[in-house]
C-alpha cells in the first residue's frame, strides 16, 4: 500500500490529525527497529546538500511514527488499526529566513533534492522579513540517544491480550446493567533522529499510551441517562501503566494510582456511579470552596495556565486559529503580576517521568529540563523556542520546539506545565475536613474558555456535596464559572506530593496546518475558596 493519507481515530475527533501521512502494517511490523547508522548517513545527505545551496543553519528530523488503536463497543471489537509514518523533514536558514521541505522517498537523491527545496524556500522568503532570525546558542551535543523509561514495550503484547482486556472492562459494564459502554486503547511510539549543522546527532524512542472508556445507563420509564468516562490518564509510559501496582495506591474517596491504572476497577466503579448520577439531585448554584481532584483539575491547568503562557499565542502568532493572551508581555515586564495566591508555582518541565512530555532533547535539539513560569503567584516567565528567546532577554531556549510528524514544521509547543505539590504533607482528608460548604469534582467533562485565556467554565464527570466537614453524597450538573487571575488567587490549599499526580492530553491541537501534541499537566488535589457553582440541567 503507498503512503497516504489516513485519518482514523473512531469517536475521537479531537485526534483526527494524529496519524497524519500513514500507510496501514500488520501488527507484528511495528517491532522491527531503525537503522542509527543509516538514519545518519541520510541525514549527512541533507545537511551538506543544504549548506551546499547557501544554508547559515540546517536541522533535520528523520522520524518513523507508529500508531496502534483498538475501539471495542459492548461485545465487539469496532476496530484496529496499525500505522506507520516515515520520512524526513529538513529545516534550513537562508538570508535570515527558514525553509522547509520534506520527503518520504528516503534515497540519497530525493534527500539532496529536498535539502534544496528548501534553501530555495527559504531565499524567497527572506524579502518579506522585517528582521532576520536570531537564534539562541546551541551547542552540539555530538551522537547521543534518549529513551521513555518504559517497563513493556505495549506494541510487544500481544493484540488478542488487549482486545481481551478491553471486552472483559465492557462486560463488567453490561453485567452491571449500563445499556451502552465503549472502551479504546490507542498506543504510540515515536523514533526521532535529530541531526543538525552544530553537531548533534540525537536518536529518541518515545512511548505513549491512553486506555479510555465510556458508559452510559438509561432510566427505564424516564428515558433520563447519565454517562461516565474512564479517570485514566494518558501517560509516557509502557503497557506496565495498565497493571496497577498497589504499592503506589493513595488516598482518597477512589483507590487510584500515582503511575498506574485498573481498568476493571474503574469499570466497576464507574458502572455504579452511571446509576447514582440518575438519581442525585442537582446541585443548588452558589458560592462553595471547590475541591479539585488532579482528574478534573489537569484540565483547567493546561487551558488557564498552559495555553496563555505559550509566548507565541502572547505575541499573536496564534490569533488566528487559537485566541491570544491576557497575559501580555507589559505583565511580564512588570514583574509583579498577581496571577494567584502565594502558594501557586508553575513549572514548565519536559523530563518529568511518566509525562506524556517527556524527551530528553525538543525538536530543534535542545537539552530539556525545568523552569519556574509562575512563582510564588507571579508571572515570572513563558515558553520559549530558540527563534524567540532573544525577546525575552534569555540566553537559552527551554526545549519547547515540536513536530507531530517528520512532514511538519517544528514550533512552539507546550511543555508539560504542573502545579507543584505543597511542601507541608498536606492530606485530603484534612483540606475535606476544614471545608464547611464545598463541592468535590473529579475528571474531566465538558469546558468553555475565551480566546484570551481568561473567562472558562469547567465541569466534571463526578461531583460531591460537602457540608461540615463530611462528604453528603453526589450531586449532578454541577461547573464552576472564574476567570483566570480570580480563581488562581482564590486557591487556599495544595495538598502535599504524596498525593501528586499527572492529568493529560492525547491530542492538544495548534498551529495552521494544524498539528496535535501529547502533554501532561501535574498537581495534587487543589482547594479554591468562594468559587461560583452552577446548574448546567435542563428543566424539560
Amino acid at each position: 500500500m503507498k503512503r497516504r493519507d489516513f485519518l482514523y481515530l473512531s469517536g475521537m475527533t479531537a485526534g483526527a490529525g494524529l496519524l497524519g501521512s500513514s500507510k496501514l502494517l500488520a501488527a507484528e511490523d511495528l517491532l522491527q527497529p531503525a537503522d542509527i547508522a543509516l538514519k545518519k548517513r541520510l541525514a549527512d545527505i541533507a545537511l551538506n546538500a543544504a549548506t551546499s545551496k547557501g544554508a547559515s543553519y540546517v536541522d533535520v528530523r528523520i522520524g518513523r511514527y507508529l500508531n496502534q488503536s483498538i475501539n471495542t463497543r459492548e461485545k465487539r471489537v469496532d476496530n484496529i488499526a496499525n500505522t506507520e509514518s516515515y520520512g524526513m523533514g529538513i529545516r534550513v536558514i537562508a538570508n535570515g529566513s527558514w525553509g522547509f521541505a520534506s520527503t518520504d522517498n528516503m534515497t540519497p537523491d530525493s534527500i539532496a533534492k529536498t535539502a534544496a527545496l528548501a534553501v530555495q524556500i527559504a531565499k524567497f522568503n527572506a524579502p518579506l522579513l522585517e528582521e532576520p532570525l536570531k537564534l539562541a546558542p546551541q551547542k552540539g551535543y555530538g551522537q547521543v540517544s534518549w529513551k521513555t523509561p518504559i517497563l513493556q514495550n505495549a506494541f510487544d503484547v500481544p493484540l488478542k491480550d488487549k482486545v481481551d482486556l478491553l471486552l472483559q472492562a465492557n462486560n463488567i459494564a453490561l453485567q452491571s446493567g449500563v445499556n451502552f459502554v465503549n472502551s479504546s486503547l490507542f498506543c504510540i511510539n515515536e523514533q526521532k533522529y535529530f541531526a543538525s549543522t552544530e553537531g548533534s546527532y540525537i536518536d529518541q524512542d518515545i512511548h505513549r499510551i491512553w486506555p479510555t472508556f465510556t458508559v452510559t445507563k438509561i432510566e427505564a420509564g424516564s428515558g433520563k441517562f447519565q454517562t461516565r468516562n474512564a479517570l485514566s490518564s494518558p501517560m509516557g509510559m509502557g503497557y506496565e501503566y495498565l497493571i496497577p501496582d498497589k504499592k503506589e495506591e493513595i488516598d482518597g474517596i477512589f483507590k487510584l494510582y500515582r503511575n498506574r491504572y485498573d481498568i476493571l476497577a474503574d469499570m466497576r466503579l464507574a458502572s455504579a456511579q452511571v446509576a447514582e448520577k440518575i438519581k442525585a439531585r442537582p446541585v443548588e448554584p452558589g458560592k462553595y470552596d471547590l475541591i479539585l481532584d488532579p482528574t478534573n483539575l489537569f484540565l483547567t491547568i493546561h487551558e488557564s495556565v498552559g495555553h496563555p503562557t505559550e509566548l507565541d499565542r502572547v505575541l499573536g502568532y496564534e490569533a488566528n486559529y487559537a485566541g491570544t493572551s491576557f497575559l501580555t508581555l507589559d505583565k511580564w515586564k512588570a514583574g509583579n503580576f498577581k496571577f494567584g495566591s502565594e502558594i501557586v508555582h508553575f513549572k514548565g518541565d519536559k523530563t518529568q517521568k511518566g509525562s506524556l512530555g517527556a524527551v530528553g532533547y525538543d525538536d530543534e535539539g535542545v537539552q530539556c529540563g525545568e523552569w519556574d513560569i509562575i512563582k510564588k503567584g507571579v508571572l515570572v516567565n513563558y515558553q520559549v523556542t530558540r527563534d524567540q528567546a532573544h525577546m525575552l532577554g534569555l540566553n537559552a531556549s527551554q526545549g519547547c520546539s515540536y513536530a507531530d510528524n517528520w512532514k511538519n514544521f517544528q514550533f512552539q509547543r507546550m511543555p508539560n506545565v504542573s502545579l507543584q505539590p505543597s511542601k507541608d504533607g498536606l492530606k485530603v482528608a484534612d483540606m475535606i475536613k476544614n471545608t464547611e460548604k464545598g463541592i468535590y469534582m473529579f475528571g474531566r467533562n465538558s469546558y468553555s474558555i475565551d480566546q484570551q485565556r481568561y473567562n472558562f467554565q469547567f465541569s466534571g464527570q463526578l461531583a460531591f456535596e460537602i457540608k461540615n466537614g463530611q462528604i453528603a453524597g453526589l450531586v449532578k450538573d454541577a461547573a464552576y464559572q472564574a476567570n483566570t487571575q480570580e480563581f488562581w488567587n482564590a486557591c487556599s490549599a495544595i495538598a502535599g506530593e504524596q498525593d501528586y499526580r499527572l492529568g493529560g492530553s492525547f491530542f492538544d491541537g495548534k498551529g495552521q496546518p494544524g498539528q496535535v501534541s501529547a502533554v501532561s499537566h501535574g498537581c495534587s488535589t487543589t482547594k479554591f475558596k468562594g468559587v461560583s457553582i452552577i446548574n448546567t440541567g435542563r428543566n424539560i
